[in-house]
Order: structure tokens, then sequence, then C-alpha cells
């Protein structure tokens, strides 16, 4: 497991987070015809490759998330996107879950799906070069019962084992999702709650802590409720209920976007670590695992246009750039302490 903890302190090293660039053939797809580029394997695999080619990708990012089909492509030198994410001292992760399905007997709720056959693939990923793999489940704040709570949180838990056994740390992600008009307050009671569980399970199957990186949602109020939450609120709802639930041996968070702005995210990360610097009270690092909060900017700049990739790059550095100062916000609050 000694490996497996050397990476995930690699991943979640001071200043640095995770771009998920993830999305199925599916949803990215979709993005790229909403902002009006005509989808196609050619395109996907552009788009991606203008992303991990941005220059000084790795000031700020120290691994990136793919989805199957980007992992076996090649840039459009011929070098393919694991070489040439190792050229660039990145490490590449894969997503291993295939979605989420009705639960039975469960109201609506749904639970992820992708444990058949996974230690295969699993084995394959790492063969081609992949260190981490990546797998979320989706809870939704008014179905966040204990069936659904436990299914998702076993399933977790049983991903992350396969991972540690194939040698690849386990990205564990369990998202309370922010849609809904629901406070603050119930997100930080639902999370708690996802929390318990997911490292309750973790241990019962014998996932070493040391060796995962955690993925959570920030305790923040649902995208509709009419009272805002300051940065200064979700900081302080957050760590506490990391305190409550997460064990210190996990090296670090690398909190999910969740459907924020990028300076929204920005600035409730940046919260998180002055409080955590203040108190000195959470032990793991503090960091990103953005999506849509880093790259929309970029596509919306781009648009399939490539006298445009230079604009677009530019775009998605100064957004990781200020999630990655937001990320080593505790690291300068404690050399002035």
């Amino acid at each position: 497991m000694h490996e497996l903890a050397t990476t995930a302190r690699r991943l979640v090293r001071p200043g640095h987070g995770i771009l998920a660039a993830d999305e199925s053939i599916g949803t990215m797809s979709k993005r790229l015809e909403a902002a009006g580029v005509p989808a196609s394997e050619q395109v996907r695999r552009d788009y991606r490759e203008l992303l991990l080619t941005t220059p000084r990708l790795s000031t700020w990012v120290s691994g990136m998330i793919l989805c199957d089909e980007t992992l076996r492509q090649s840039l459009a030198d011929g070098t393919p996107f694991v070489v040439a994410a190792r050229e660039r001292e990145i490490e590449l992760g894969i997503k291993v879950d295939t979605g989420t399905v009705p639960l039975p007997f469960s109201g609506g709720g749904v639970v992820t799906q992708g444990l058949d056959g996974l230690g295969g693939r699993l084995a394959e990923y790492r063969e081609m070069g992949a260190t981490f793999a990546k797998w979320r489940a989706v809870l939704e704040v008014s179905r966040a019962t204990k069936r659904i709570v436990k299914a998702n949180a076993h399933a977790l838990a049983r991903y992350a084992a396969l991972c540690q056994e194939a040698g690849l740390v386990p990205i564990v992600e369990p998202e309370v999702l922010m849609t809904g008009r629901h406070e603050i307050e119930v997100c930080q009671a639902v999370t708690h709650k996802v929390l318990g569980e997911v490292f309750d399970q973790l241990d019962l199957l014998g996932v070493d802590p040391a060796g995962i990186v955690l993925k959570p949602n920030m305790v923040v109020a649902g995208d509709a409720c009419p009272v805002p939450s300051p940065p200064e609120e979700v900081a302080r709802r957050t760590l506490k209920v990391l305190r409550a639930q997460l064990p210190s041996a996990v090296p670090g968070v690398a909190f999910l976007s969740g459907g924020q702005s990028n300076a929204q995210a920005c600035a409730n990360l940046a919260a998180v670590n002055r409080l955590a610097g203040e108190d000195q009270a959470a032990p793991w690092a503090l960091t990103f695992s953005f999506g849509r909060a880093l790259v929309d900017d970029a596509l919306r700049t781009w648009r399939g246009n490539p006298n445009a990739v230079t604009g677009a790059q530019n775009r998605l550095a100064e957004n990781c750039a200020r999630a990655a100062a937001a990320a080593a916000r505790r690291a300068v609050v404690g050399a002035h302490a």
C-alpha cells in the first residue's frame, strides 16, 4: 500500500488539484453541441487535447481524470494521452463507473453501477498507465434515505477495494447534490450522514484510508435556496463534518464544484483552507477536483475553432491558477502565523 499512499499524497500536494475531464461520450457530446460544436470522436479528442496541452498546466494540476475513450486516444501528433500526461508530470486517472440506475424500493433513488467486471478493467487501465480511478455516487438531499445512502456507500467501498487491489488510488466521490431549495443546515446533516456511512463501508471492506482521496461536495445551500451561503459559513460547516467523519490517515480531500462557478467554488475553498489553517484541526490536504468550474470558460471560448485554442487555454489556466491559489491558502496562512 505504500505506493498507493505516495500517489495519493502526490495528487493532493500543496497548491495542486485534479482536473476532471471524464465526461462520458454522451455527456461530452451534449456539452459540445450546447456550445455550438458538432460532436464526434475527433472533436472530443481535440477538446481533451486542448486541456492537457495547456502550457504550465502541471503548475496547478497534479492529475487529470479521463474517460475510457480518451485514455485510449492520442494527440494530433500521435503521442498517446498517457505518454503526453507523463511527459507533463500529470497523473492520469480513469472514470470507471457506468452511471446510475434506479434503486428498487427506494422511491426514485438511484445507485451507481459498474462493478461487474471491474477488476479486469482496472488491471487493464493500470497496465495502460493510469495511476488512479474515480467512481461517483449521486445523492439527492430529498432522497437520502438509509437504504439509498447505504447502497451507494457499499458500491463505493467495493470499487475502492478493487482499485487498491489493482494498484490504483481510488477517488471516492459521494456527491450530495446542491440541486434544490434546501438550506445549508440540511446539506450539512445529509453530508454528515453520507460520509459516516461511506467510511463505515470502506473500513468494513478493508480499504486503506491512507491510499484514497476523498472527493466530496462542500456543505452549501441548494442552488435554488433564497438564503445565500457566505464562504465563511460554508467553511465552518464543511470542516465540522470532515472532522466528525474522516480518519486522520486520509491524505487529502479534493472537493468537487457541484455546479458552482469557478469564482464561487474557489472562494469557498479558500475559506475552508483559511479556517483550517487558523485552528490546525484538519490534518488533511484540502484541494480541488473541479470539472465544469475549470473548463466551461475554455469550452465557450474554443467552440471548435482551431484559431481559438490559445485563448481557450488561457481561460483554463486562469481558472486553474485561481483554484490552486485557494488550495494553497492554508500554507500561506501557516507561513505567517
